[in-house]
């Protein structure tokens, strides 16, 4: 692949991760425009995956560091379970409907993607104002059927456009969490899903194959997903905090998604 498109890819890889504004609806746009063989590209996203997770590992340190002191003093197990409920849903629907993810045409089609930016986006906007169950103090005050309620919500990202931070923020914020403990959470889970991803991508003989042959422009695509996945992390947790909306997400996905609906109907 050309240096530049990769190191291109790993700044939206990094950018849109954790942005809640779907990394996999703004890669199949540009998939769609750049061209090429949609295997080659959608391998090399997979692989650009360690970037942003290595990203997570070190934003969030402290935080996994806590989580991991508490179970080996025996202490806390709570969060820890909380986490693997809520990754259960999406890891068995991946592991399941992966291969008909990848070669149904429903998923790589724009108006697909388009609609489902639109749909989140909307929801991000009026989240503020949708019924919330009662408020939680953070997300270690957690229940399981809430744990398991976000989980079921981001199985919707498998939807390319959908947004796996979006929609389990979303569902975060309906549980009764706070934006900010919604997105720590969001993210948190995140990690042993990308993780399984990073792992079930290397078993593969022809994914080792075509990372020895692309070393060099997936070594820089991960530089760049990593930096950039620093900066998204920062400027989402910022913003949450702040904040405590995500209505600004949803704005720009309103925006994008109204103009590929436009470009697709008018073409």
């Amino acid at each position: 692949m050309n240096i530049f498109i990769a190191i291109f890819l790993g700044i939206v890889q990094g950018l849109t991760e954790f942005i809640p504004v779907s990394s996999s609806g703004h890669l199949e746009l540009i998939q769609q425009i750049i061209g090429g063989r949609a295997d080659d590209f959608h391998l090399f996203i997979e692989l650009i995956n360690l970037g942003t997770v290595i990203a997570l590992l070190i934003y969030f340190r402290k935080r996994i560091a806590k989580i991991l002191n508490d179970i080996f003093k025996k202490k806390n197990y709570k969060l820890a379970i909380n986490i693997i409920i809520t990754c259960i849903p999406a890891g068995l629907a991946g592991l399941l409907l992966s291969h008909f993810i990848e070669t149904n045409p429903f998923f790589s089609s724009l108006y697909t993607v388009a609609t489902a930016m639109l749909v989140v986006g909307i929801l991000m906007v009026a989240s503020d104002k949708l019924p919330h169950m009662s408020k939680l103090k953070n997300e270690d005050k957690l229940t399981k059927p809430r744990a398991l309620g976000i989980g079921i919500a981001q199985v919707f990202a498998l939807i390319p456009g959908v947004s796996r931070s979006g929609s389990t923020i979303l569902a975060g914020r309906a549980v009764g969490l706070s934006a900010a403990s919604a997105a720590e959470y969001s993210f948190l889970v995140s990690i042993p899903l990308m993780l399984a991803v990073c792992g079930k991508s290397l078993i593969s003989s022809t994914t080792r194959t075509y990372l020895f042959n692309n070393l060099g422009p997936l070594l820089l695509a991960n530089l760049a997903a990593f930096v950039f996945g620093m900066i998204a992390l920062k400027i989402v947790m910022d913003y949450v905090k702040k904040q405590n909306s995500i209505r600004a997400f949803g704005f720009y996905r309103i925006i994008l998604a109204s103009v590929v609906l436009i470009y697709l109907l008018i073409q």
